[in-house]
């Protein structure tokens, strides 16, 4: 059987691709894969990549359960490109494999792929058409510092280290601009769907 046609999903952090997901499901059933997720799982206590991110970065980022402390990780990344870049490559390679895997067994026509990192450069081959959500950055910076508890300056930095806005559309199919009006989304949303369904068949 032919896998599901793969939609990536793609946005600056903030940009609420979370949101347009949820959309997707909740309107059509949509399966959603969430490579943060899948990151989450690859280094849960018991998994080889949480030896090798200890011992890479060190015993203090783990917390007192033995789990991964992902806030004092994430800082450590973000202020610094070369650790960044040594998480990434403990990681990616074995989160590739996992979604691989997850695409392969789904049944229904079409799928979302969450991946915020698509524009940095992590194509993903299983990827069939590119979906970015797309908002101002004063918009960005404002979720996340409510969400995450951070300054605007651990915002910003977080921003530097990825893809511009520009160069997130510049690889878009389709673009979902999410600034908070829900019925502009779910119209937007039963576009894209219909659309999406008919690209599924035309390649079956």
């Amino acid at each position: 059987m032919t896998r599901a046609f793969v939609v990536g999903v793609t946005g600056g952090i903030g940009s609420g691709k979370t949101t347009v997901c949820n959309e997707f499901s909740r309107r059509y059933n949509v399966p959603v894969l969430d490579a943060d997720a899948v990151a989450r799982e690859v280094v849960e206590p018991g998994q080889p990549a949480l030896d090798e991110v200890v011992e890479a970065f060190g015993p203090s980022v783990l917390d007192l359960q033995g789990g991964l402390n992902r806030a004092y990780l994430k800082r450590i990344v973000f202020a610094d490109e070369s650790k960044r870049k040594l998480l990434e490559n403990l990681l990616h390679p074995r989160i590739r494999r996992r979604i691989d895997s997850q695409v392969h067994a789904i049944r229904e026509a079409y799928c979302l792929l969450c991946i915020p990192l698509l524009a940095e450069g992590n194509d993903n081959e299983l990827i069939d058409r590119v979906l970015v959500v797309d908002c101002a950055q004063t918009l960005q910076i404002a979720r996340v510092r409510e969400r995450d508890n951070l300054t605007e300056q651990e915002v910003i930095a977080i921003m530097r280290t990825q893809a511009s806005r520009e160069t997130r559309l510049q690889i878009a199919d389709d673009v979902i601009v999410n600034e908070g009006d829900a019925t502009l989304l779910a119209k937007r949303v039963d576009e894209l769907h219909n659309a999406y369904v008919e690209l599924a068949a035309s390649r079956a």
